[in-house]
């Protein structure tokens, strides 16, 4: 489901990113009820309906050109990035790029972001100045299921690296320790 909402080149989405569901069906194999569980049951809250049920559309994570009208929104003081730790060192380098897709991730919990490092081996957490970034001019977003996205992370905002004893107590790292890698 996740190609067909986010990724499929092939398909004429529209400017905001609905997929017709009768092509989900006819082409693909889905019945409507299994739509609806998926939809209904997806721990991240990824994909939502029309509301008159006819489309259906990933809410963020697209490497296709689609607006899913994210509402720009002033973020928390910090937010989270998980990633792999094999990811790090160009981090460290060179930011958070958004790489394939529209925009970088971002979470609003160090929980969050553990599990979505997770996903790309051994996990690291970044904290990120969103404060600053945003007074510096930086637009974020955040989506229906409450994943904040912006452009990119400049080094100079990566304000901390979170390691498992920083994460049992819910803790961040001191600031301004971006040299600091720390395993979780």
């Amino acid at each position: 489901m996740s190609f067909l909402l986010r990724h499929d080149k092939n398909y004429p989405f529209d400017e905001h990113g609905w997929r017709e569901i009768g092509d989900l069906i006819t082409n693909h194999g889905y019945t409507m009820d299994e739509l609806n569980e998926i939809v209904e049951t997806n721990n991240k809250q990824r994909y939502e309906f029309s509301e008159d049920m006819t489309r259906i559309r990933a809410r963020q994570g697209h490497s296709i050109h689609v607006d899913v009208e994210l509402e720009e929104k002033l973020p928390p003081d910090v937010l989270y990035h998980g990633t792999g730790e094999q990811s790090l060192a160009s981090i460290m380098e060179e930011g958070i790029k958004k790489g394939s897709r529209l925009y970088v991730h971002l979470s609003e919990t160090s929980e969050t972001a553990v599990n979505v490092g997770k996903r790309h081996g051994e996990p690291v957490v970044l904290a990120i100045d969103a404060k600053q970034m945003a007074e510096d001019g930086h637009k974020f977003f955040l989506s229906r299921n409450g994943v904040w996205q912006t452009d990119y992370v400049d080094v100079k905002y990566l304000d901390g690296v979170l390691n498992r004893e920083d994460l049992s107590d819910c803790a961040e790292v001191s600031p301004n320790t971006q040299g600091d890698a720390r395993k979780l």
